[in-house]
This record gives C-alpha cells, structure tokens and sequence, in this order.
C-alpha cells in the first residue's frame, strides 16, 4: 500500500473532482491506503483537518505556510499553542512551515521567526517537521542548525522536494527525509530526477500535495491523493526498484519518520 505523505484533502480544487468521500474511495482503490494532510494557516484549517483526520482514519499537521506567516502572526500563536494543538492523537507533524523567498508574500524576518517557531514546537513534542523551502536554501538550514544544535529530537522532511544536489545532502546530514512529488515526472526535472537516484531510499517519502502538481500524464489537472502511485512508479524506476517494493519501503520511511502515526495506524 502506498501513503501519501503531503496533500491538502481541504482545499476548494479539490471539490472539481467531487465530493471527499469520492476522492478518499479513489485514493483507495489505487491502493493509496493512507494520506497526511497538511495545515498552512491553523487558525482556518486546524478544526476542519481534524475532523477529516478523524473521519478518514488518516492523519494531519498543524502549522503555518512562510506564504502566511505575516498574517499568522497577527494571531500571536506561540511555540505553546503549536504544542498545545498537537496534543491530539490524529496531529502527527508540524507544519508546513518554512522559508519562501520567491513569492514573498511574508518579509524575511516574520517567516524566519515562524520558522522558529515551529523548530521550537517540533523538538519539544517530538514530532516531524515539514519543510517547505524556495529560493531559500542557505537560511533553511542555518535556522534548522541554530535552533537544532544537535538536538536529535529534531526531525522532519523536505516535501515537494525541487531544489539541488546540495540541499539534498544538507537534509540528509541533519537526518531529514527528501519527498518527492510529481515534480519529478515532468520532462524538464532531469536535475530532479539525478537526486532522486542519489537518494538514499531509506530516506524517501513520496506525496501529491494534492490539488497541486498533479505528475505526468495529468500534468495541469487538479491532482488527488491517487495519483501518488504514478510519482511513486517515477522513483521506482530511478532507484531500479520493483514498484511494490518501493512502495512498502516508503510506507515502512513515513512510519519511521512520523512515529505517532504508526501507533494510531
């Protein structure tokens, strides 16, 4: 069975494909057998991805985007309300959260101080970081380093992984997990794709992040959590691996990476 490790089942594109219980049944006759939700703005999101979570037997996050952190932080959320949000037994992770330099819809010094933040609430409760990171590299991982210090409760992963060999083995030096999305499918990602065969395949995790980049052939379409076993074919086939067991390997790295989750599976 495959997980898909980052989608955003709230989200109103999704709709056009129809109605949840539609898009999770789909998800399950592709043998997608579980998926991890993703919050961006806790305020809007927390209460409604709970109840997904809690109806679809599956599991979600709790943070803020880089692209919202200006306006999250009007909410004064701290690193204790994170924590507090994630005492729930369907929250697994923190994020995403991140830094963004291309789109620059937060200044740099409010997404740096979520991205605090959330590195904060990710070592006191032990769970999962999730990254998302553009134009960004060089800043990511000293904050991870300044804030981490060693720390080995410090854990997580790049998701949508589009970024190069450097920040790729940077990720692995801190024992982060690489995700890879259908990014990795389009023709021009041979860069991508060179990553993805140096990648260590303990190390990988494969997700939509539904309803955004659906991989080839539906490229342009709105993506869903079935589509995850297409990337997942892509990686196989880069790692020269048979597909069914590349997909136990990257179910067997997501309950690795995200611990409570496995004991709520």
């Amino acid at each position: 069975m495959w997980i898909d490790s980052h989608c955003h089942l709230n989200h109103k594109n999704l709709s056009k494909l129809g109605e949840l219980d539609e898009i999770i049944a789909a998800a399950h006759e592709a043998k997608v057998d579980k998926m991890l939700t993703i919050c961006c703005e806790i305020h809007r999101e927390y209460e409604a991805l709970k109840e997904i979570a809690e109806k679809y037997d599956i599991w979600a996050t709790v943070g803020t985007h880089p692209h919202d952190a200006a306006h999250e932080a009007e909410m004064e959320y701290t690193t204790a309300d994170i924590v507090n949000f994630a005492k729930h037994p369907r929250i697994v992770g923190i994020g995403e959260t991140g830094l963004d330099y291309f789109y620059k819809h937060a200044p740099k010094e409010e997404q740096h101080e979520n991205f605090r933040k959330h590195i904060r609430a990710a070592i006191e409760t032990e769970l999962p970081l999730i990254i998302h990171t553009r134009d960004s590299d060089v800043d990511i991982i000293r904050l991870l380093k300044e804030e981490g210090q060693g720390d080995k409760r410090l854990k997580g992963v790049f998701h949508c992984f589009s970024g190069g060999l450097d920040l790729a083995e940077a990720g692995l030096a801190l024992d982060f997990y690489i995700s890879f999305s259908g990014i990795v499918t389009f023709e021009k990602a041979g860069e991508l794709r060179d990553v993805a065969r140096a990648m260590p395949v303990e190390k990988i995790l494969v997700e939509t992040d539904s309803p955004y980049l659906a991989p080839v052939p539906l490229r342009g379409k709105v993506n869903q959590p079935a589509n995850v076993v297409r990337t997942g074919e892509m990686v196989a086939q880069l790692k020269q691996m048979p597909v069914a067991d590349f997909a136990k390997q990257t179910s067997d790295n997501f309950y690795e990476l995200f611990s409570k989750a496995k004991k709520v599976a």
